[in-house]
């Protein structure tokens, strides 16, 4: 099974395996102190790093691992 990522370099859409992706949670805290978490979904695709932002649910249900 592969995952579809957009590649900004050539503009357009790439399947990565999944055996190429892992997992990623970016948490910031806002002015008023509450922490944002984005979960994201890491790639490698031509020696090139790529980032996908996904839902919780999404996040959860991939069997990768977390960097």
């Amino acid at each position: 099974m592969s995952i579809s990522f957009y590649d900004v370099k050539t503009r357009q859409s790439v399947e990565v395996p999944e055996s190429d992706i892992s997992k990623t949670k970016y948490e910031r805290t806002t002015n008023a102190g509450k922490v944002q978490v984005r979960y994201a979904l890491r790639g490698k695709y031509d020696g090139r790093n790529l980032t996908k932002f996904v839902g919780q649910a999404d996040w959860d249900a991939l069997d990768a691992p977390v960097v």
